[in-house]
C-alpha cells in the first residue's frame, strides 16, 4: 500500500461526505430503475388535510413552579469545605525583588536589531 493510500484511505467506521453523497445518488438511481417515481412537493405544503387543526402541543410553562427542596445541610458542608480550603493555600507572595525580562527591539521591517532587559 502507497503512503497516498493510507492517507485517502477511510478511518473504521468514518464516512467521508462524498462517499455519503455517492451511495444516496446510487440508491436513488437503484429506485427509479425499478420503477420508483419522486413526487415533487410544492414549497409550504403540510402533511396536514385542509381544514383540519394540527394536534395541540403541549405549551411550555403552564404548570406553577415547583417547591424547592430545603437542604441547609448539605449547603453548610460545601461552605466549611471550601472555608478550609482557603486557609491551605498559601497566599501569593510578593518580593520586593523586581523581576528583569528580555524584549526584543524591532526595526520598522520586523527585523530584530537588539535585545535589552526591561524590568516589570
Amino acid at each position: 500500500m502507497t503512503k497516498k493510500d493510507e492517507h485517502n484511505k477511510p478511518k473504521l467506521g468514518v464516512k467521508s461526505k462524498a462517499a455519503i453523497r455517492r451511495e444516496l445518488e446510487q440508491a436513488t438511481a437503484k429506485f427509479l430503475k425499478v420503477g420508483g417515481q419522486v413526487d415533487n412537493v410544492p414549497r409550504g405544503a403540510s402533511a396536514w388535510e385542509p381544514g383540519t387543526q394540527p394536534a395541540p402541543s403541549r405549551p411550555l410553562f403552564t404548570e406553577p413552579p415547583s417547591e424547592r427542596t430545603p437542604v441547609p445541610e448539605v449547603v453548610a458542608t460545601i461552605e466549611a469545605r471550601r472555608e478550609s480550603l482557603k486557609g491551605a493555600r498559601k497566599p501569593a507572595t510578593k518580593s520586593g525583588r523586581r523581576r528583569s525580562r528580555k524584549q526584543v527591539i524591532y526595526d520598522d521591517f520586523g527585523e530584530p536589531l537588539r535585545h535589552v532587559w526591561v524590568e516589570d
